[in-house]
């Protein structure tokens, strides 16, 4: 999913998550959301991490291993955590994403090209289309998705769970890190 002003986020049940940029630039230095998700409760570390990826037993691994001493120790368990998820697991997650929509201003061709790739995605393989969209630019996140897709469609449906994993495990980080950057600005909306 992807959203074309910031790194996506859902929530529970579905948003529009249309594009993502390149995650910010102070991930890799320290900021103030660590901190904070680092001393949460339980419940508030869990809620954020649902809101990145709504599997529950991910959610909970990440969070019980707080403190986190630096946001890339963060970064690796939940990317950890997320090449453990069960097909259970993945299954929720996936369940909880929605297919993005286009930007307002895209031609109507482009908005019923994408309705119906999504719809066919969806027929196929029974969930949302995911794909992270790092360091794609906004101009061409429409294409990106239309051309993941097309390519993604002819995939056997195990084949197509690896990568649907793989997408999710990204996108999931990618908004954990804008989360922090933020400094845990809840949002449970489209951003």
């Amino acid at each position: 999913m992807t959203s074309d002003t910031h790194v996506p986020c859902r929530k529970p049940g579905s948003t529009d998550t249309s594009a993502t940029p390149a995650i910010p630039a102070q991930v890799k230095g320290p900021f103030r959301g660590l901190t904070r998700f680092n001393a949460a409760s339980p419940a508030e570390a869990e809620a954020l991490l649902l809101s990145c990826c709504h599997s529950h037993r991910w959610a909970e691994r990440v969070a019980a291993h707080r403190p986190y001493p630096t946001v890339d120790a963060l970064l690796a368990a939940t990317d950890e955590a997320g090449y453990d998820l069960s097909r259970a697991d993945l299954d929720d997650a996936l369940a909880a994403e929605s297919s993005a929509l286009p930007h307002p201003d895209a031609p109507p061709a482009a908005r019923t090209a994408l309705r119906a790739a999504h719809a066919a995605y969806e027929s196929s393989f029974g969930h949302a289309f995911v794909i992270s969209l790092d360091g794609v630019r906004p101009g061409e996140r429409l294409d990106q998705v239309l051309a993941g897709i097309r390519s993604r469609l002819g995939n056997e449906p195990e084949e197509e769970r690896v990568i649907a994993a793989e997408e999710l495990r990204r996108l999931a980080r990618a908004r954990l890190a804008f989360r922090l950057a933020e400094g845990l600005t809840p949002r449970h909306s489209a951003p």
